[in-house]
């Protein structure tokens, strides 16, 4: 018989081998609970950021000034709006981003210099750079039906909106939130007003 076949190992081996394998298992044990933490966290930022803060690009710029094409802002989910809040909202499978003018039942008019009147009563909107008519072919004033917003773009003179009849006002359910936080560029990081 040769050697190998007596080898017997000793006990600081045995040892050995024993406190390497409880340090695989715990590794293993510890890569394992990693994983499934780390995957608890992307389920809840996704949960988050789809349900509660929806996180939206601007493209286009209907915006202009307050938001730019290519910005990334936050919105918050809720029902309730009023006058100079930015909406985002679906309308024709698009996301779409403009400022809520008018509420349920509030009566919109509009003069040629640009000028809105909400309830007879003149708005004052600093977040205009320029007033401009647009495209409007509804007959003024316009009362707003129930459960709905009437929503116009900053730059008043491009934006595609409630003042259209193909747009119109838009229903409740299909507002997502307001938006309330831009994240990028950093540059322009902070509240959205």
């Amino acid at each position: 018989m040769s050697e190998k076949d007596h080898y017997r190992p000793t006990a600081d081996e045995i040892s050995q081998e024993i406190t390497a394998g409880k340090r695989r298992r715990t590794f293993f044990r510890t890569l394992r609970s990693t994983a499934f933490a780390m995957l608890s966290v992307a389920a809840v930022a996704i949960l988050i950021a789809t349900q509660l803060l929806p996180t939206l690009r601007i493209f286009g710029s209907s915006m202009s000034p307050t938001l730019e094409e290519g910005e990334i802002v936050v919105a918050v989910k809720t029902s309730k709006f009023k006058t100079g809040d930015i909406a985002a909202f679906y309308y024709n499978n698009k996301l779409l981003v403009k400022r809520v003018i008018c509420g349920p039942g509030e009566w919109f008019n509009l003069q040629e210099d640009g000028t809105v009147y909400v309830n007879g009563i003149r708005l004052e909107e600093p977040y205009l750079t320029e007033k401009h008519m647009g495209s409007c072919d509804l007959e003024l004033p316009y009362q707003v039906p129930e459960q709905q917003y009437f929503m116009i773009g900053d730059d008043r003179e491009s934006s595609v909106d409630s003042r259209l009849k193909q747009v119109g006002c838009i229903p409740e359910e299909q507002i997502v939130g307001k938006i309330f936080f831009r994240i990028w560029p950093l540059s322009a990081f902070g509240k959205v007003s």
